[in-house]
C-alpha cells in the first residue's frame, strides 16, 4: 500500500457556526466532517492525499472557530484516525447507537442501531437528530406514528429507520445530496439484524434522491420529518403545508435555540400549530400539528 499522507484538522466550533463551516470545508475539498458526541465535542475535518487543504486563515470568517491541531498521517493510520471520537451512546429511552466497528451490542431493552459515520448527515450523534428521535418515541407512545410519513432531507435515513422500528409504516425518505442515496441503503443493510423475523424483502422505507417537488412525493402525509436548517425549513414550509394532512404532525429540527421565536412564528404562519419544543445544548426540535385550512 502506498503511504499517502492524509490530513486531519481538529477544530473548536461553536454550534451556530457548524453548518456554515461544514459547507465551507466541503467546498474546499474536505472528504469528511463530524463532531464528537461527548464533551468537549471537538470537530474533525479530513483532507485526502491529493487535496491541498484551505488556508487556515479563512477560518477567521467564522466567529469562535479555532484550529486546535493539524495532523498528517499515512494510509495505515486512516481507519484508526477516522474512528477516534465516535463511540456508542444512548438516545431517548429506546435506542442505543454504535458505529459499525463497535461489535458490542447495546442493552437488551434498547434498539441497537448501527451507523457508519461519514459525509451523510444523520448518525444520531448530533443534538438535532437525537431530539427528533426522542419526539418520535413520544409520537409512538401516543399512537400517532401512523403513515404515510415523509422524511425531508433524510441524510442517512436514520430518522425513518427509527420511526419504522417504533412501529411507523408507509415511510418515504429523500435528500437532495447524491451521497445520501447509497448512505440510506447502507444504513438499512447495517441494521438487518433489527429486521429479522419480518417478511422477506421488507424495506423499512422507500428512498430517493431529489426534492420536495419530486413525483414520488404523494401527499397527504400523516407525518413529516424535517431535520434540516431553519432557512431551508422556511423555504419549504409552503410545500410542506400542501402535502401535510390536516391534523398531521411535523417534527422540525436543525434549529438553533436562539432562533426559537423565529421558527415558531414561521410554523404558525404556514398553518402548523406548535405543540412542544425540546432543547439540547444550543439546538431545539419542534413538534407541530397541521391545522385544518
Amino acid at each position: 500500500m502506498t503511504d499517502a499522507t492524509h490530513l486531519r484538522w481538529k477544530l473548536e466550533v461553536p454550534d451556530p457556526q457548524e453548518e456554515a463551516l461544514c459547507a465551507w470545508l466541503e467546498e474546499r475539498g474536505s472528504s469528511a466532517f463530524y463532531r464528537e458526541a461527548d464533551p468537549p465535542r471537538a470537530c474533525f475535518a479530513y483532507f485526502p492525499p491529493d487535496q491541498k487543504p484551505p488556508d487556515a486563515a479563512g477560518l477567521a470568517a467564522f466567529p469562535g472557530v479555532r484550529l486546535l491541531e493539524a495532523e498528517a498521517f499515512g494510509d495505515e493510520d486512516w481507519l484508526a484516525k477516522s474512528r477516534e471520537g465516535f463511540g456508542a451512546f444512548e438516545v431517548g429511552t429506546r435506542f442505543h447507537v454504535r458505529p459499525l466497528w463497535d461489535a458490542a451490542p447495546g442493552p437488551a431493552d434498547r434498539l441497537d442501531l448501527v451507523v457508519n459515520p461519514g459525509l451523510a448527515f444523520g448518525t444520531g450523534g448530533h443534538e438535532t437528530t437525537r431530539l427528533c428521535m426522542e419526539l418520535l418515541e413520544e409520537l409512538a407512545a401516543a399512537g400517532r406514528l401512523k403513515g404515510p410519513v415523509l422524511d425531508i432531507g433524510a441524510g442517512t435515513g436514520i430518522l425513518s429507520l427509527a420511526a419504522f422500528l417504533l412501529g411507523g409504516r408507509g415511510l418515504t425518505a429523500f435528500d437532495i445530496d447524491p451521497d445520501c442515496g447509497p448512505a440510506m441503503t447502507e444504513l438499512m443493510e447495517l441494521n438487518a439484524h433489527l429486521l429479522k423475523g419480518m417478511a422477506a424483502g421488507i424495506r423499512p422505507y422507500e428512498s430517493f434522491v431529489g426534492t420536495l417537488d419530486h413525483p414520488q412525493v404523494q401527499g397527504p402525509y400523516a407525518g413529516l420529518l424535517a431535520n434540516i436548517l431553519l432557512e431551508t425549513i422556511q423555504e419549504l414550509l409552503p410545500r410542506m403545508a400542501e402535502v401535510a394532512a390536516p391534523g398531521g404532525w411535523l417534527v422540525a429540527s436543525g434549529i438553533l435555540a436562539e432562533r426559537t421565536d423565529e421558527a415558531l412564528v414561521s410554523l404558525v404562519s404556514h398553518g402548523f400549530k406548535p405543540e412542544k419544543v425540546l432543547k439540547e445544548g444550543e439546538w431545539i426540535a419542534v413538534l407541530a400539528t397541521r391545522e385544518p385550512s
